[in-house]
């Protein structure tokens, strides 16, 4: 198991055709050889698997990334009314190249796409 850090940035969508860099991601959690996150060493570091949100014209948000009964998902203070699901993460590994896809507070799914990975 190794931590690494890494940033999903916008993909492609109707109102951002070529993806955008400014919305973006930033999270570090414990991967294991095979990149899926390892539960156990996230559980036992509860303040290290943290995450930046960017988005332009807004504050950047901090939190922390947290396993609930939905899945993975980034969350900012306690309660699960701020969480943003990111879909599919318990069963694909992270790799750079791959998408993910992010419920937003307003309900709203967006693409975004792994960019880095580092330690």
């Amino acid at each position: 198991m190794t931590w690494k850090t890494m940033r999903l940035e916008l993909a492609r969508t109707p109102e951002y055709p070529n993806g955008s860099s400014a919305h973006a991601y930033v999270f570090r959690v414990p991967l294991d050889d095979d990149g899926y996150i390892d539960p156990v060493a996230l559980r036992e570091a509860e303040k290290r698997p943290v995450v930046r949100r960017f988005w332009p014209g807004e504050p950047d948000q901090n939190g922390v990334v947290i396993s609930n009964e939905k899945g993975w998902a980034f969350s900012y203070k306690v309660g699960d009314d701020d969480d943003e699901l990111i879909f599919g993460l318990q069963n694909h590994p992270i790799q750079i190249g791959e998408y993910l896809t992010i419920t937003e507070t307003d309900g709203s799914e967006l693409p975004f796409k792994v960019v880095s990975c580092r330690e």
